[in-house]
C-alpha cells in the first residue's frame, strides 16, 4: 500500500508456507528442452570460461593483464574498454543474478542445496533471482533461453516448478500468471549467494498479497522501465527494496523502545517529530501525519561511482481522491499500470519494456 499508518502491525514478512510442489521428476509429456537428446547435463563449475565473474570488484593481476603481463589499465583505450564492460553488464534484467554464484550458459548444470540438486540453465538463474527479488512476476515479463516470454505450461518455468523452486497463480479475472519462490527456491539463492557484496538483495518467497496480485505484478514492469532509464545516462542498478523491506525497517525503529516493556499497549512511544525526522533520514515524504512508501526503490550506481536511488509507485485505475492526490505529492516516479482483467484496459506503452501490454508510461 501507498500510504502507511505507524499503528499498524505489519506482519506479511514471515516467509508462508508454500505448496503446489510438484515433482522432481516430471512426467511422460515433458517438454522438448527436456529430451534425453539433448545436450548432456553438465556439473557446475565455479571457474567456467564463460562465467560471468560475480560482483569480485575489479579482480586480480591475472584478470587486469593482457597475454604479454602488461597492465591493461595502462592502455589509452581502457576508459572506453571499461564503459563497454559497464553496458554489457547493464541490462536490467540481469541485475539480481549478480547477487548469486548460479549458471549463467545455455546448458543446464547441476547445483545443489543441502542434500538436494537441481540443474539450471542461465535464464532460470534469472528468472529465480529477478521472481525473488520482486516477490511476484508476472509469467509474460519472464524470458527463456531463446530470448522468448515464458510459458507457464512448458519450457524453462515448467522446469523450474517440477524441482519444486517456484509456484504460479492465475491472476483473478485474467489469464496471467503470477510466479513466486518457493521455499525450496529462495533457500536456494541464500545458498549461492555471493557473500563479499555489501548490501546484498532481500529474496522473498510466497505470494503474500493474493488479493492485490494484478497491483504486484506490475511493480517489476515499472522497474524495467526506470531502469532502462537509469541505463540510458549510463548508470547501474545495484538492487531494489521493496515496500515490504521499508516498512519492516520502519516497524521495528517504532516498537524499539517497548520490545522488553511489560506495560507496552502494542502503540509506539514516537512522537511526530521523531518519526519525521525519520523519514527524512530514509529520503521518504512525510506529509498528513504519516510516513509514505514507494512500492520500490532502485539503488544505483553512477558512471563516476557515487551511490544515489530513486523511488517508484505504480499507479492503478484504482487510485482516486484523497489516495491519487497523495501520490502526486510524494514526489516518486509513478508509473501508470492498467487492468490484467479480461476485457480491461490495456495500455498504450510498452509493458514491462519487452513484453508489451500493461504499462502506460512514467511520469514524475
Amino acid at each position: 500500500m501507498f500510504d502507511f499508518d505507524p499503528r499498524d502491525l505489519d506482519s506479511r514478512d514471515d516467509e508462508r508456507h508454500v505448496t503446489n510442489r510438484g515433482s522432481r521428476g516430471g512426467s511422460g509429456d515433458r517438454d522438448r528442452e527436456d529430451d534425453p537428446s539433448q545436450p548432456e547435463i553438465r556439473p557446475r563449475q565455479r571457474e567456467d570460461d564463460n562465467a560471468r565473474t560475480l560482483g569480485r570488484g575489479p579482480g586480480g593481476d591475472r584478470q587486469n593483464a593482457d597475454e604479454h603481463g602488461r597492465d591493461r589499465r595502462d592502455d589509452a583505450r581502457w576508459p572506453e574498454r571499461e564503459r563497454e564492460d559497464r553496458e554489457r553488464n547493464a541490462d536490467p534484467r540481469d541485475a539480481f543474478t549478480r547477487h548469486v554464484d548460479l549458471p549463467r550458459g545455455r546448458e543446464r548444470e547441476i547445483v545443489r542445496d543441502r542434500d538436494r540438486e537441481y540443474t539450471l540453465r542461465g535464464s532460470e538463474s534469472r528468472t529465480l533471482a529477478t521472481v525473488g527479488a520482486f516477490r511476484v512476476v508476472s509469467s509474460r515479463d519472464l524470458r527463456d533461453h531463446r530470448d522468448h516470454p515464458v510459458d507457464p505450461r512448458s519450457g524453462d518455468l515448467r522446469h523450474l516448478r517440477e524441482q519444486g523452486l517456484v509456484e504460479t497463480i492465475r491472476i483473478a479475472g485474467s489469464r496471467d500468471y503470477a510466479v513466486a519462490l518457493t521455499k525450496e527456491g529462495r533457500s536456494l539463492l541464500e545458498s549461492h549467494r555471493d557473500r563479499d557484496r555489501d548490501g546484498g538483495q532481500t529474496f522473498y518467497a510466497g505470494a503474500k498479497r493474493e488479493r492485490e496480485l494484478e497491483h504486484d505484478v506490475q511493480v517489476y514492469r515499472a522497474y524495467e522501465r526506470e531502469a532502462e532509464r537509469l541505463q540510458e545516462r549510463g548508470a547501474r542498478v545495484e538492487r531494489i527494496v521493496l515496500d515490504y523491506e521499508l516498512k519492516r525497517e520502519y516497524q521495528r525503529w517504532l516498537h524499539e523502545r517497548d520490545r522488553d516493556r511489560s506495560d507496552c499497549n502494542g502503540r509506539p512511544d514516537r512522537d511526530e517529530h521523531e518519526i519525521e525526522q525519520w523519514a527524512r533520514e530514509h529520503d521518504l515524504p512525510y506529509f498528513d501525519d504519516q510516513v509514505h512508501f514507494p512500492d520500490v526503490r532502485l539503488e544505483y550506481e553512477e558512471p563516476d561511482g557515487r551511490h544515489d536511488h530513486c523511488d517508484v509507485e505504480v499507479v492503478t485505475v484504482h487510485y482516486r481522491g484523497g489516495h491519487g492526490a497523495a501520490v502526486s505529492r510524494s514526489g516518486f516516479s509513478c508509473y501508470g499500470g492498467s487492468s490484467a482483467r479480461i476485457g480491461g484496459r490495456s495500455g498504450g506503452g510498452r509493458g514491462g519494456g519487452r513484453s508489451g501490454g500493461l504499462a502506460e508510461e512514467l511520469w514524475y
